[in-house]
């Protein structure tokens, strides 16, 4: 009963106590999580930064730490316990964002639509974050790719080019 009461105390500090997720022009966040996807997991670091009222622009980079490696006849090759190279497990990519948290009216949730230009593919996001603490938060991001770089004739093209889901810590710079 004691870990439920204290469960609810802190959620609901922090509800009573979170601050604005997107303040606009010279706003500046940066997020860091997990990266979760079919074929392997990894981290991934953000940071946004406001031109206006609604709009921000960004950098976002991936990682893959843990890949299934792959055995087996893909294509004209023939493989066997095939491990991905750096440039099949690192993204990077430039983003613009679309922040809503004042069209929604709550302060402390922004949820941000957008597009993403990077290495591998043309693509999409949506996001959302929320602020506990003036400087502390929570976000979580699903990505997907519009038009792929690739035209699928190596092992791992797919690992860059698929829907991702991430979760992780939002942290407020200004």
């Amino acid at each position: 009963m004691k870990k439920i009461i204290t469960v609810l105390f802190l959620v609901s500090f922090g509800i009573t106590n979170a601050q604005q997720a997107f303040k606009g022009k010279g706003d500046a966040k940066i997020n860091i999580g997990a990266n979760l996807q079919d074929g392997g997991s990894g981290i991934q670091a953000s940071a946004d930064f406001g031109l206006g009222e609604n709009f921000s622009y960004g950098f976002v980079a991936t990682y893959l730490l843990g890949v299934d490696e792959f055995s087996g006849i893909y294509g004209d090759n023939t493989y066997f316990e095939a491990k991905p190279e750096f440039q099949d497990r690192f993204d990077a990519k430039f983003r613009i964002n679309a922040n809503l948290s004042s069209v929604i009216g709550v302060e402390q949730l922004d949820i941000y639509p957008g597009l993403s230009l990077g290495l591998h593919n043309f693509g999409g996001h949506l996001g959302g974050r929320y602020f506990f603490t003036e400087g502390f938060g929570i976000f979580t991001e699903l990505g997907f790719p519009i038009a792929k770089y690739s035209n699928d004739k190596e092992v791992f093209d797919h690992l860059n080019n698929q829907v991702t889901f991430s979760l992780g810590a939002s942290f407020n710079l200004d």
